[in-house]
């Protein structure tokens, strides 16, 4: 896996968190710098842990099995992400059609984020990225390898979704949730394009 390919992935994963976070910048358009740079940095922190976790839980396996892993890698990271990209594109979905079903209200009620609060949130958008770990693993395991390895390749994913997220909140502040929808369906399409790329690279 290049890259510009774990460039993508960290993009892809990113937008959960975005969507997230352009919430909590329109529920608080007064929110400080300081806490627009916690959100970003929840969200990346365990952007990062989650699929590091996942790596390493995979390389025990892959250790007992790695000709089995070898030969199936392709089809596992496919298999993941087209799973992960069709949860986002049918979320994104799915909440644009019930934003359609609600009424609009012009309530401007300031909704506080806290610790806790943003904690849930950030581990709620990370969880799926348990299962890129495993992507990660095949990644290594496979001819092609993993560049920057595992530490490298989950830090740009993390740095990503800090950089991002911090985004997301300070543009939820300025245009509201119309965007939120968007980048999910974006992300999913990502997800499953990389998948497919994978798998095809596997034939050749």
């Amino acid at each position: 896996m290049a890259i510009w390919e774990i460039l993508l992935l960290g993009v892809a994963l990113s937008m959960d968190a975005c969507a997230v976070g352009m919430t909590n910048g329109m529920t608080d358009p007064k929110m400080p710098l300081r806490r627009q740079l916690l959100v970003g940095g929840f969200f990346g922190f365990f952007q990062f842990l989650m699929p590091l976790i996942g790596y390493f839980i995979t390389g025990i396996l892959a250790e007992a099995f790695l000709d089995t892993f070898q030969s199936i890698s392709a089809w596992i990271s496919f298999g993941l992400l087209a799973f992960l990209g069709g949860k986002m594109i049918f979320e994104a979905i799915q909440e644009a059609r019930e934003c359609k079903r609600r009424a609009e209200t012009d309530c401007a009620c300031t909704e506080r984020l806290t610790l806790g609060k943003l904690t849930v949130q950030a581990v709620a958008t990370s969880i799926d990225a348990l299962a890129v770990g495993v992507t990660l693993q095949m990644a290594a395991i496979s001819a092609q390898g993993l560049a920057l390895g595992a530490w490298g390749a989950t830090l740009v994913i993390g740095a990503t979704t800090f950089l991002l997220s911090f985004l997301a909140v300070y543009i939820g502040k300025l245009v509201g949730n119309k965007l939120a929808d968007k980048a999910g369906l974006f992300g999913g399409v990502v997800l499953v394009a990389i998948g497919l790329k994978i798998l095809i690279e596997s034939f050749l």
